[in-house]
């Protein structure tokens, strides 16, 4: 699909290559992949378009950015349709040292309006910088454009004079969400061993090592100690799943 003809000027040399891309990934039935591909090339040759002053190749162009986008909207279509059936799925694999990975960068996706409930089951909510993880991950999810009322945390409990510290991390937490009008529901299980989170609208997302998949900064001043984007994590996997319903823990 993606034409040699494109390939003009940097723009057009950009979107042959990027919807070569999407014809790969198409071919390949990597259909989310090859969805933002598609997307990705239609809007660069848009931008061609507005660019181009020839009759003929405007109306080529037309034509390619149809077809594009008839296959796009196809693709859209089976993933939804897959997503309504719960059979969506898509796995994202963190390679050791990988940065890019805030909880934000990994979530916001999944991220919108009609999220008012969170179920989160970790293991490991124990120790101090797990509970900064934990923390970490309910500023974002009290941020905008989520509306979120409820959180409930299933984790496992410390033992001896860390469990102290432990539940008076965790109460400070749960009085700090009340305050932001969030209510914070915790229980603990001592067989617990699975790492999920779900959100209300359907979505869930199973991390291999839980919240806590990052690394420890080198130093208090180096760079990742604030931005974790820029913090290298632990090799994991991501699993992505969506489904009609959530369950309660």
């Amino acid at each position: 699909m993606a034409e040699s003809g494109l390939r003009q000027d940097p723009q057009s040399t950009a979107a042959a290559t990027v919807l070569k891309r999407a014809v790969e990934l198409d071919s390949e039935s990597r259909y989310p992949q090859a969805l933002v591909c598609y997307q990705e090339g239609i809007d660069l040759l848009l931008q061609v378009l507005k660019g181009t002053k020839d009759n003929t190749k405007r109306c080529n162009l037309r034509e390619k950015i149809s077809k594009y986008m008839d296959r796009a909207e196809n693709i859209k279509k089976y993933l939804d349709q897959e997503k309504e059936d719960g059979k969506y799925h898509k796995q994202i694999k963190i390679e050791e040292n990988a940065t890019g990975f805030s909880y934000e960068s990994l979530f916001r996706e999944y991220l919108n309006e009609t999220v008012t409930e969170v179920w989160i089951e970790d293991p490991y909510i124990r120790h101090t910088h797990q509970l900064y993880n934990f923390l970490r991950f309910c500023e974002m999810l009290i941020k905008r454009p989520c509306k979120v009322k409820t959180i409930h945390l299933l984790t496992s409990l410390d033992e001896g004079i860390e469990q102290v510290q432990q539940s008076r991390g965790l109460q400070e937490i749960e009085e700090s969400l009340r305050s932001h009008g969030v209510l914070l529901e915790i229980q603990y299980s001592s067989s617990i061993h699975d790492r999920e989170i779900r959100f209300n609208n359907g979505w869930m997302i199973k991390i291999g090592r839980g919240l806590d998949y990052f690394k420890k900064p080198q130093s208090r001043f180096s760079l990742g100690y604030c931005d974790f984007d820029l913090r290298p994590c632990h090799e994991t996997t991501v699993d992505i799943f969506h489904k009609k319903h959530t369950k309660n823990i």
